[in-house]
């Protein structure tokens, strides 16, 4: 597998490679093509100037000719010995040759030495009036560029007048450009292969100390926590976020040791009273009825462990990541009304009132066994604190596109410093209660837990001599929240 900073310095310098690649091409090519450009500007500046010399050397050939003898104008002299004569145009025109229309050297320069034949088509272009430029390159010289432009003499017809130029120096500099350029971009490319590695190891030290950290990390020594010395703001980011999620794990680690230990602590106490009711009885012989009281005690010890295992499986399935619902389309005012008039005996025989309040409100997708088992814990819970004569109210409204049913009791209500823990497991806020009066401590929490598998939330308020209300929020999406 490769390493992550391999992989940076790889990538970084791929790209620097990249870079530096189109930049020596994009100077070079541009660097030549400036240079080549100025050597065409100079050839064709030679070619207007000597052009301009031919027209008067030829002028001065004229003026000479006159004062020759009148007998001598009959005898024309062919084109080569006109220029052949004239010393001053050997001098101006070191550089340049003067061809006839078939390619022929009339002259050439005293600089123009083995000159490379001329080739038709050049002639053709010449002869319609362009200018034709070339470039030869011959082995143990120096490359060569050519300018050949139409030449006009009056009474003397048409010509081709060729200026050339060696390349030597450009070639040169050409040559130590690209030297540079490749000297430079190896420097370039050590200083990046260094930085890369510098940048990848201090942006890769977070990582580092983060995989350090984790690896430390256990179930005894989760309160440690990842402190970065990094300025950037992304670092800082991921330390807070490990560290927030540290937080959670601490607070679901010591949840979960809580809860085993309560959970063993509520399953010791009615096996070590079935224990000791087993033994007394066995102390000595006794009557029929004492072991018929013995065994119903026990009874009802067992019937409690019963139904604390059946809420610790419950909380168990809802702890899962499918919880157990068999979701449809509901109409709560009837699902509230059942559990209502089941457990309107059980208020009867208390004195306390059991009433609902309803108002219109919308089907929503949910789970009719689990949420009347919620329902039924909080009327259960409300009954067990309400007194004689007190009242038990179940309303249900539409309140911002969500419904929300409420078990509103005139019990002697809660301290504030309780209701933080109401729905946590094995919580009770009377520590001295009997466990037979109140329950398994695991009713509101399994409420919770139906409640938010449905995608809502529950919350309790509660003042000391007004009573408490416990308030679901179901929301009335077409969607349920698990699906």
């Amino acid at each position: 597998m490769q390493a992550f900073r391999t992989r940076i310095r790889r990538v970084a310098l791929g790209f620097i490679v990249i870079l530096l690649g189109l930049f020596s091409l994009l100077l070079y090519l541009g660097f030549s093509t400036i240079l080549y450009s100025h050597i065409d500007e100079e050839l064709v500046a030679l070619a207007e100037e000597e052009s301009y010399r031919v027209d008067l050397a030829t002028d001065h050939v004229e003026v000479s000719s006159h004062r020759q003898d009148d007998g001598d104008k009959e005898d024309e002299e062919d084109e080569r010995e006109e220029f052949d004569d004239e010393e001053e145009l050997q001098q101006a025109i070191r550089y340049s040759a003067i061809l006839d229309p078939t390619g022929r050297i009339l002259w050439s320069g005293q600089s123009t030495e083995n000159r490379i034949p001329v080739a038709s088509q050049v002639i053709a272009h010449v002869l319609k009036g362009e200018t034709v430029f070339e470039t030869f390159h011959e082995p143990g010289r120096p490359p060569i560029r050519r300018i050949s432009i139409p030449l006009a003499i009056e009474d003397h017809g048409r010509f081709i007048l060729q200026t050339e130029k060696s390349l030597q120096f450009v070639e040169e500099t050409l040559q130590w450009l690209a030297w540079l350029l490749c000297g430079a971009s190896a420097i370039s490319l050590l200083f990046a292969w260094w930085g890369s590695g510098r940048l990848a190891g201090e942006a890769l030290a977070p990582v580092k100390a983060l995989s350090q950290t984790a690896e430390t990390i256990s179930g005894q020594t989760l309160s440690t926590r990842l402190t970065l010395t990094s300025p950037y703001t992304e670092f800082q980011r991921l330390a807070h976020t490990f560290n927030g999620m540290l937080d959670r794990l601490q607070q679901v680690f010591e949840g979960q040791r809580r809860f085993v230990a309560d959970a063993a602590h509520e399953l010791k106490t009615p096996l070590t009273a079935m224990k000791g009711n087993f033994e007394v009885s066995l102390q000595r012989a006794r009557s029929g009825e004492e072991y018929r009281e013995t065994i119903l005690s026990n009874l009802a010890e067992v019937d409690r462990l019963t139904a604390m295992t059946k809420s610790l499986l419950t909380l168990a399935q809802f702890a899962g990541d499918r919880p157990p619902l068999a979701l449809q389309t509901l109409n709560l005012p009837p699902l509230v009304e059942d559990v209502v008039s089941e457990l309107s005996v059980l208020a009867h025989e208390a004195g306390i009132h059991l009433q609902t309040e309803f108002e219109p409100v919308p089907p929503f997708l949910g789970d009719a066994s689990q949420l009347k088992q919620a329902l039924i814990n909080l009327l259960d819970n409300a009954l067990r604190h309400t007194p004689s004569d007190g009242t038990i109210t179940v309303r249900a409204v539409t309140h911002d596109r969500s419904i929300r049913l409420s078990v509103e009791d005139s019990g002697p209500g809660i301290d504030s410093q309780h209701l933080p823990h109401l729905f946590e497991r094995f919580y009770r806020i009377d520590q001295a209660r009997n466990r037979q009066s109140g329950g398994t401590g695991l009713g509101l929490a399994i409420v919770k837990e139906i409640v938010e598998a449905h995608g809502g939330t529950i919350h309790a308020q509660s003042q000391v001599g007004y009573g408490t209300t416990f308030t679901i929020t179901f929301p009335t999406g077409k969607q349920s929240p698990l699906t």
